[in-house]
């Protein structure tokens, strides 16, 4: 790789030193957007190349179209989505040569690299040099740019000490100047600001775990995205054809990093929340907290396992067959041992599908006596009642393949008889009224699901297995097979979920049967794994800490910290560690690097006023800041406050969200309004917690109203 050449010299004109210098970098960012279209234009005629190969008319043909379309389809991706700020970063260095630094790498005709790939190696003294340790760097400069326009530059003086004299230096830091910008809906790439100890965050090895830790504001989910595009721009092949999977605690926590990882040119990255972790299932709202707790307990496990080998609703408890000159019956009791004995070896309902008629058969056999019945055998016993459909209609019946959704939706009715001894009687009761409250699932209930799907199994057997069954139950195998195909619903592999990496943010919220189901998704999978202990929701980190480790399997961890708080203000973070050490006994409390002069406001009004004064502090907050406001009240008062308050969020066009708690994980806002903190904290045990979330959301401004001031005065 060649270096570019040295220092431009300053534009001529009656500009301003800072407009010369852009005027400077824009001259060179047009020659490199210059570049990026002619790439454009020979990626988009490989396209055509390769739907041309397709008239070959042979297969070689077909697959080398195939890939040479699908390779060129992602080269194209990768240009239109690092289009916008392609360039960010320019450094000048001791040996008088520039580098530029930018979100994807480009050549010029000579095949000379004129732009860095952010996540390479020559990159990397971008984010890791210091004032104290500058690596051959005299000055690192930030380009800010609108599209392919520079509208601003921000420059970081490393090496005074052999800075030429007529270097210039512009503002303050591109790190606190972003700080203190307006934010909008969405997360955005840092890629330009990355600081060191985040880079060896980013840059650490592939294998085993790497765990993200550090307060709030720190930038632990943006460091793991910048992680992700780094792991798939090392080993794209293994990482993209194995398949990188990004887990964040919600839709809305979804929608606001989704934007973060095709800006650093990656598109192939899967990205769900925890109710969307399982194909063919949403989820997208939360139990209420009793429920929650109880569904997320690895206890369970042994309910699930419960339910999945008793007998099912609707399922025949008797067979009375006539055959001959005999009376052959099958009653509750000889069922049950026949249950015991299919599943007894471990074997998966859905896997005994096909053994239940053998086994069935078995047992009628057993009570055969009458002379012209034993005259033909068990064989030709056999034969004749495999194909009648007196016999085929009650297996249906007694041994339907069952689907995981069937047997969740009826999980409410038995709770109690399959939970026997493992739960209290509000556990039992809060779980049954959330099944007969809603009729769709809750996130909670998603990994309940995934467990019911690999307990059950698949219905169709191996190919291996069919050898097991008689030759004479053949003929029914094939009769159930199409009619099985119809009614079940989740037959897919359960060997198929494995990625190569697994990415977890807002990881000590997890459940251990979130964790659970996780762990089968990464079983040979690398970790990313993001989460501040002082911010769970989860109110049992012991048992959620088992859960992990069975998850990662004895991977090898590797532990980075982050200790700065990028988000908030001073003032504000001083006040909300104040909640973290009511919440939790020595919280991680990162360094907040910015003062504001903005203290938080606390109003406390009469109970009939608290709703007029929440209407007032919201539209004082969305007057007072550009960005994005959020106000938060307690999840049952979501939807009455976001009806009350419809008309004041009116006028500003989304830039103004209700929110409960838990959705305000891994956000963050320029004004937050806090409504009812003491209801917030009575919702759960883990509200003191939840409100410290809160708290930390804004970046500018905090206010809080409420008809009550308890969580104050242990405050104050």
């Amino acid at each position: 790789m060649s270096d570019t050449n040295a220092e431009h010299s300053p534009a001529s004109g009656v500009c301003s030193q800072a407009q010369q210098e852009i005027a400077t970098e824009q001259e060179f960012v047009d020659g490199v957007y210059v570049r990026l279209d002619k790439s454009a234009k020979v990626a988009q005629s490989l396209v055509a190349e390769g739907y041309a190969l397709g008239h070959i008319g042979h297969e070689g043909g077909l697959v080398e179209r195939d890939a040479m379309v699908f390779q060129a389809s992602r080269r194209i991706a990768a240009l239109n989505a690092a289009h916008d700020g392609l360039v960010f970063g320019r450094l000048s260095l001791n040996d008088g040569a520039s580098r530029y630094i930018g979100r994807i790498g480009v050549r010029d005709e000579n095949r000379d690299v004129i732009l860095v790939d952010w996540r390479a190696p020559a990159a990397a003294i971008f984010y890791q040099a210091t004032a104290q340790d500058p690596a051959g760097v005299i000055r690192r400069r930030v380009l800010r740019c609108s599209g392919s326009k520079v509208i601003g530059v921000e420059d970081d003086l490393l090496d005074a000490d052999n800075a030429p004299d007529d270097l210039v230096v512009i503002g303050e830091g591109a790190l606190l100047a972003s700080l203190s910008r307006a934010r909008d809906s969405t997360m955005h790439s840092v890629v330009a600001t990355i600081q060191k100890e985040q880079d060896e965050a980013i840059r650490a090895p592939s294998r085993g775990a790497t765990t993200i830790g550090g307060g709030p504001g720190t930038g632990k989910t943006v460091v793991a995205l910048h992680r992700a595009a780094y792991l798939l721009y090392t080993d794209r092949r293994r990482f993209e054809s194995g398949g990188v999977l990004v887990v964040g605690p919600s839709g809305v926590f979804m929608n606001y990093i989704e934007r973060v990882l095709p800006s650093l040119g990656e598109t192939s990255v899967t990205l769900r929340s925890l109710g969307e972790v399982v194909d063919g299932i949403k989820a997208f709202r939360h139990d209420e907290p009793v429920a929650a707790a109880a569904k997320g307990s690895a206890r369970m496990t042994t309910v699930l396992g419960r339910a999945v080998v008793a007998a099912q609703p609707g399922e025949p408890d008797s067979f009375r067959y006539f055959y001959k000159d005999d009376v052959l019956r099958l009653d509750e009791r000889s069922l049950g041992h026949i249950r015991r004995n299919l599943l007894g070896n471990g074997l998966h309902r859905n896997r005994a599908y096909m053994k239940a008629p053998e086994h069935l058969i078995d047992a009628l056999w057993r009570q055969v006596s009458g002379e012209r019945a034993l005259e033909k055998g068990k064989e030709g016993f056999a034969d004749e009642i495999a194909t009648d459909d007196r016999f085929v209609d009650f297996v249906e019946a007694w041994w339907p393949p069952l689907d995981a959704v069937e047997v969740w939706r009826t999980l409410g009715q038995r709770i109690a008889q399959y939970a026997q001894g493992s739960y209290e009687t509000r556990e039992l009761e809060a779980m049954r009224a959330s099944w007969t409250t809603y009729d769709d699932a809750a996130i909670e209930d998603v990994p309940l699901l995934d467990e019911l799907r690999y307990l059950l199994g698949e219905v169709l057997p191996e190919s291996d297995e069919d050898d097991d069954i008689p030759k004479n139950l053949m003929s029914f195998e094939r009769r159930e097979r199409d009619d099985r195909d119809e009614r079940i619903k989740v037959t897919q592999s359960i060997e198929d979920d494995g990625f190569a990496h697994v990415l977890v943010d807002e990881a000590q919220d997890l459940s251990p049967m979130q964790w659970r189901m996780l762990g089968r998704r990464g079983k040979h999978a690398s970790w990313t794994i993001v989460g501040d202990e002082a911010q769970s929701s989860w109110p049992h980190p012991q048992e959620s800490a088992s859960a992990r480790a069975k998850a990662l399997d004895g991977k090898p961890e590797h532990a980075f910290r982050l200790s700065t708080n990028y988000r908030n203000s001073a003032e504000i973070y001083d006040f909300a560690a104040s909640v973290a050490r009511i919440a939790v006994s020595n919280p991680d409390l990162p360094d907040a690097v910015r003062q504001t002069g903005q203290h938080p406001r606390h109003d406390v009004v009469a109970a009939d006023a608290v709703l007029s004064r929440l209407r007032d502090m919201t539209s004082e907050m969305a007057e007072g800041v550009e960005g994005t406001v959020a106000v938060v009240v307690p999840t049952a008062e979501r939807a009455n406050i976001g009806a009350a308050l419809e008309g004041v969020l009116a006028p500003y066009g989304g830039r103004v969200k209700v929110l409960d708690g838990v959705d305000t994980k891994g956000l963050e806002f320029d004004g937050v309004v806090v409504f009812e903190p003491d209801r917030i904290i009575d919702e759960s045990e883990s509200g003191w917690r939840t409100l410290y979330v809160v708290l930390t959301r804004a970046t500018q401004l905090l206010h809080t109203v409420g008809s009550t001031d308890r969580w104050l005065r242990r405050i104050l």
